[in-house]
């Protein structure tokens, strides 16, 4: 079983690889690692971690944070919604479909900011494309629509269905060439989506509008 386990690393020399043999202590192979963003706080980590059958998810976190100064943010397995974790190698592929370039983001964007889902949406709202995992949006309203810039938007909100306030949806949204077209990512279990990864979604949806525009110029 794969988790995906944050954390704040302060910054000192070291902290990354006593975090690794902590977990490595108690079964837990490192499988990938993306530095979300650097702050006055530290380093902010996103680890997928593997544990052998019969591991306790548990012992992540107390093995994480047995390293002085770490701070575990969140915990929640991991199932791998994409092969594609890295915001070039999406680049890579819009650039060379661009005819394909809004399915593409939809499809690869659970997978680079390790969330569960992703959708296209028209104000209405209509759903345009979804991707694997993606829940029904009909029936639900959507006040922050249009949408001027890229946000990550409250998961408590009113217009927030019951089922993704159980899940601990955490939720950020983008538009794409449109204030009226956006794109949406669920996380359900968290963690909160940061502000390097608001600007990161803004930029990719940027991107798609760009090259969408150009194919069809």
């Amino acid at each position: 079983m794969s988790y995906l386990l944050r954390v704040v690393l302060p910054d000192r020399p070291g902290m990354l690889g006593a975090v690794a043999t902590a977990l490595g202590d108690v079964g837990g192979d490192i499988l990938s690692l993306d530095v979300v963003e650097r702050g006055p706080d530290g380093a902010v980590d996103d680890l997928v971690v593997a544990l052998p059958p019969g591991g306790m998810a548990d012992t992540l976190i107390t093995s994480a944070q047995s390293v002085p100064g770490v701070v575990v943010e969140s915990l929640r397995p991991y199932y791998g919604a994409s092969d594609l974790h890295r915001d070039l190698e999406l680049v890579d592929l819009l650039a060379a479909d661009p005819e394909q370039a809004a399915a593409i983001l939809v499809e690869h964007a659970p997978g680079v900011f390790r969330a569960g889902w992703a959708v296209l949406l028209e104000a209405g709202p209509t759903v345009l494309l979804a991707s694997a995992g993606a829940p029904e949006l009909d029936a639900v309203d959507l006040p922050w629509l249009p949408l001027a810039s890229a946000q990550r938007l409250d998961p408590e909100a009113d217009w927030v269905p019951e089922r993704w306030e159980v899940l601990g949806t955490e939720l950020v949204a983008a538009p794409v060439g449109s204030p009226d077209r956006v794109v949406l990512v669920g996380r359900p279990g968290g963690p909160r989506f940061r502000g390097s990864e608001v600007l990161r979604l803004g930029h990719l949806a940027g991107i798609v509008a760009t090259v969408s525009a150009a194919y069809t110029a």
